[in-house]
């Protein structure tokens, strides 16, 4: 099955005002967000925010108590037989027939879209599951039951495809693994929303991305113009063996300067004439430099410490 037209032309999710209240819980405020076709969004954002609430929405499996919700030109929540098989869904407490192989089960999700047996080894392949395709559900690693989790979500090569926290069990081999097949989906022209804690990770691939706070969106946009709006501060780590904190806190631009294991953190607004500063009292041997990313947007964004 590849992409097809849609009557939302461009648009894969339309969402226009979309709230969900539990009790006196406002787990989504009021959201309206657009994702075209193609795109790679990342809904970002602490636990408690909403994201899996309104991920649900998007999915069909929540109805919203106000606002409109259009997924590929249909509404989601009448789970219309035309919209199913063109969504691919893993979430992070994903079923499985535990006592089929690896095999088994991916074949039974196949045809239950009516795919081709010889898809389940290509999936299996694209998720590293090979070499346990024979291994029955209920002895993988948990590791190798997310990726099972993904390569149920994408045996029948779904155009809009939802993802949950997908890297949150792998090794860091396993994740870059996955980070390349994500990026062969999206150049395949599939689409994907995904929610994720890796903050480097939204950074290296999603296209948008949309940090949750409070059941609302309080920012939207790609992750280089987040972090050019966002603080223009950067961080010198300095070994703190070689520059007491009393003294990095008198130096030149330094705004704050704060003990971090084994390094003193200076942050400044003005890094070369810190950075000289530093060179004259500690030099400048096993100083890094860390500049603003994402995770500092969002940390700035969300008052997490």
């Amino acid at each position: 099955m590849s992409p097809t037209a849609d009557p939302a032309g461009a648009t894969a999710v339309e969402l226009t005002d979309v709230r969900k209240s539990y009790g006196a819980k406002h787990a989504v405020d009021g959201v309206t967000l657009t994702v075209p076709r193609g795109e790679f969004f990342g809904l970002l954002g602490p636990n408690g925010a909403g994201k899996t609430t309104l991920v649900e929405i998007m999915e069909g499996l929540r109805k919203p108590d106000a606002g409109t919700v259009s997924v590929l030109g249909h509404q989601p929540a009448r789970r219309e037989k035309s919209l199913l098989p063109r969504l691919g869904v893993q979430t992070q407490s994903s079923a499985f027939f535990v006592r089929l192989t690896a095999r088994e089960h991916l074949e039974t999700v196949a045809a239950l879209y009516g795919v081709a047996p010889d898809a389940v080894g290509t999936t299996l392949e694209t998720v590293g599951l090979t070499a346990h395709a024979e291994v029955r559900v209920d002895d993988l690693s948990g590791g190798q039951r997310q990726r099972l989790a993904i390569a149920s979500a994408l045996v029948h090569e779904p155009e809009l495809i939802f993802l949950d926290e997908p890297t949150a069990a792998l090794d860091p081999q396993a994740r870059r693994d996955l980070w390349q097949v994500l990026r062969d989906l999206k150049g395949a022209g599939r689409t994907i929303v995904y929610t994720t804690h890796h903050l480097d990770e939204a950074q290296e691939l999603c296209d948008r991305v949309g940090i949750m706070v409070n059941g609302s969106i309080t920012a939207l946009d790609t992750p280089g113009r987040l972090i050019a709006a966002g603080t223009g501060n950067t961080r010198l780590l300095v070994p703190a063996a070689r520059l007491p904190l009393d003294t990095a806190r008198t130096l030149p631009g330094v705004e704050t300067a704060t003990v971090d294991g084994d390094m003193v953190v200076l942050v400044t607004t003005d890094s070369g004439t810190t950075l000289a500063e530093v060179a004259k009292v500690a030099g400048l041997e096993g100083v890094q430099t860390r500049t603003v990313s994402l995770e500092d947007v969002y940390l700035q964004l969300t008052g997490t410490a």
